[in-house]
């Protein structure tokens, strides 16, 4: 395994929206799908997850 699999960057393939929850997934080993999953759950919950996820939409580098 390379160091780049653990490295907390946006994935330039497997994308929906921003490559976050994709991002997210890779580096902790877990389905993109249950991230996602979990992402959109949260919305109902009150709380700052979409500004969560564009602060980090905007400092997670992409892949090279």
């Amino acid at each position: 395994m390379s160091s780049t699999t653990n490295a907390l960057v946006r994935p330039r393939h497997d994308r929906v929206i921003a490559g976050v929850c994709a991002g997210l997934a890779r580096r902790f080993g877990v389905s993109p799908g249950l991230v996602r999953l979990l992402a959109v759950l949260s919305i109902i919950l009150p709380g700052p997850q979409v500004l969560a996820y564009l602060v980090l939409w905007v400092i997670m580098p992409n892949e090279r």
